[in-house]
């Protein structure tokens, strides 16, 4: 596994394992495969949020979100033990020259494993940082073949209703779908993460393979990949598509674009109970030197 520095973020700035470990995103992998548990990592250049206090094993492992399994915060963890992930298979069609049905095993031989330390902003306005291991999703769409014409990467979640209960519920427009502009989709910072702190990610974080895309807000990084597709045009999304007034097609993390029922302004970092300090949010989630030449020129109150 390959470790690779970069900005301010240290060991010291890690959410303590027992917050992460059964932690979702509300709203929106095999693994660790032998990885060491070394936290040395790639983060952006801005301020790494700090006092965080770890939260008992039994708070974090019962309070976890994952639609596919329930809506209550207890149902992820009572449920998602009934998800199989070996053997995974990951579906990539569209514009690419070598379309097919990829064994994960047989990607992870080919991709470079790295850890990487990173911010997470859930829309919620609750953050932690979190050591991810994986690579960039750039390596699997180069191993694929991205043709001229691609513009846009759509993602799909499994959707297997004998071991997901939740999707027996109209909760959502079932299998959860996400989409990345190809440019940050080949931006190094998105990763496709398949452990957390050198162990293997638990079936209610998104196992075997998930999405992380650090200056967007959590639910963009979709969980249980099984399809990649390669288009020229824009995707729908699962919470655009159930309220487009509330989630737009980018999600980046922005101070200055409120939620239309709370601001973004300030974010509570997990660790501290519910009532924590809450920090300032940073633009881009602290990596705007290395995204916002992207969105140069756009507006993002528009383009939210």
């Amino acid at each position: 596994m390959a470790f690779r520095w970069k900005g301010d973020l240290k060991d010291h700035h890690v959410t303590d394992e027992t917050l992460w470990l059964n932690r979702r995103q509300i709203i929106g992998g095999a693994a660790g495969l032998g990885l060491g548990a070394g936290l040395a990592g790639l983060a952006g250049p801005a301020r790494a949020a700090e006092g965080l206090e770890p939260n008992s094993w039994e708070e974090i492992t019962s309070y976890n979100n994952y639609y596919e399994f329930g809506t209550d915060k207890d149902d992820p963890k009572a449920y998602a033990g009934a998800l199989t992930t070996n053997p995974w298979t990951v579906t990539i069609d569209g514009m690419v020259d070598r379309p097919g049905d990829y064994a994960l095993e047989d990607i992870l031989s080919q991709m470079t494993i790295e850890e990487r330390i990173y911010r997470f902003r859930c829309v919620e306005a609750w953050s932690m940082v979190v050591p991810w291991n994986g690579f960039e999703l750039a390596d699997l769409l180069n191993m694929a073949g991205v043709q001229s014409g691609a513009k846009y990467v759509a993602f799909e979640t499994l959707l297997r209703p004998e071991e997901m209960r939740g999707v027996a519920y109209p909760v959502l427009d079932w299998p959860y779908v996400e989409g990345l502009r190809l440019d940050e989709a080949m931006n190094p910072l998105t990763l496709l993460a398949t452990g957390i702190y050198g162990k293997e990610i638990p079936n209610q974080n998104g196992a075997p393979l998930r999405l992380v895309v650090p200056w967007k807000y959590g639910f963009k990084s979709i969980k249980s990949i099984v399809r990649v597709t390669l288009t020229d045009s824009e995707p729908p999304t699962s919470w655009n598509k159930a309220n487009a007034r509330e989630y737009g097609f980018y999600s980046n993390v922005n101070p200055q674009v409120n939620h239309p029922r709370w601001s973004q302004a300030t974010e509570r970092p997990i660790g501290g109970g519910f009532f924590a300090k809450r920090q300032p949010t940073l633009m881009f989630n602290g990596y705007e030197d290395e995204v916002a030449a992207m969105y140069d020129g756009m507006d993002l109150s528009k383009n939210f």
